[in-house]
């Protein structure tokens, strides 16, 4: 039986959500965790990576496994993580759905604060200076123009296709003149988003116009683009899929 489970995490302390050998993910520990619940290897499949330092308010993971769950395995997860993981739900699915590939989208959010906020250290990239929003949206819009995002990858990655169809992509300013970044796409390259991130930040800044952002994207060429963004401000916050994958959600597990 194949079944999908429901997390978030803060990522601070983790190097990402795969299995690293050299540090701790989220990957492994909730693995550690079931697979001492069941009694049993388990492996997870994740609806994708998330780098070290890097959260998700939403992510979906899948295993599979003969054996019945306890009615307890939710709390019992929870109880054997720290803080800073929390899983949700676990629901059975078909045997062919599969975390990452029948995913039909992933939506992340980029924070920005303007001034130094203790409550949301490691979650939020503190970012004082001036920048000119209109610009910077006029820019993000032109990424729904193009599927080859080659620009923004980085450069070691094993993909068959840089290719990705975005939904939306634009910045919103907050009343406290905070600013978040908004980006839907069926997939992400690695290193994606905090790459478009750092760059629309040079055209906020005037470092770059609206016309050579454009050019970078058409590049295809990763050192054509700015730095990548720090990874304490971006959160997976949400992960599409058929609804078909969710008929069986109730199990009554807690």
């Amino acid at each position: 039986m194949r079944y999908f489970l429901e997390l978030a995490y803060r990522g601070t302390h983790y190097h990402g959500w795969q299995r690293q050998p050299n540090g701790i993910s989220v990957q492994e520990v909730l693995e550690t965790a079931l697979s001492t619940i069941l009694r049993e290897s388990v492996m997870l499949t994740g609806s994708g990576r998330t780098d070290t330092g890097v959260h998700a308010g939403q992510q979906f993971a899948h295993f599979d496994t003969d054996q019945p769950l306890p009615d307890t395995l939710i709390r019992s997860l929870n109880g054997m993580t720290n803080g800073d993981v929390a899983v949700y739900d676990c629901f059975p699915v078909g045997p062919d759905d599969h975390a990452r590939y029948t995913a039909t989208y992933r939506y992340y959010q980029y924070q920005l604060c303007r001034r130094k906020d203790p409550f949301r250290a490691d979650l939020a990239y503190r970012f004082p200076f001036s920048l000119d929003i209109t610009r910077m949206n006029e820019a993000a819009a032109l990424l729904l123009t193009h599927t080859d995002f080659e620009s923004f990858s980085k450069v070691k990655t094993d993909v068959k296709t840089f290719d990705c169809r975005i939904d939306f992509a634009y910045w919103v300013q907050h009343p406290t003149g905070d600013l978040t970044f908004h980006i839907r796409a069926d997939r992400f390259l690695r290193g994606m988003v905090r790459a478009i991130v750092g760059t629309l930040l040079a055209v906020g800044q005037g470092r770059l116009s609206v016309a050579e952002f454009g050019a970078v994207i058409e590049a295809r060429n990763r050192k054509r683009a700015g730095r990548a963004a720090p990874a304490e401000g971006l959160s997976l916050v949400e992960v599409g899929y058929p609804e078909s994958v969710f008929v069986r959600r109730t199990t009554g597990l807690h």
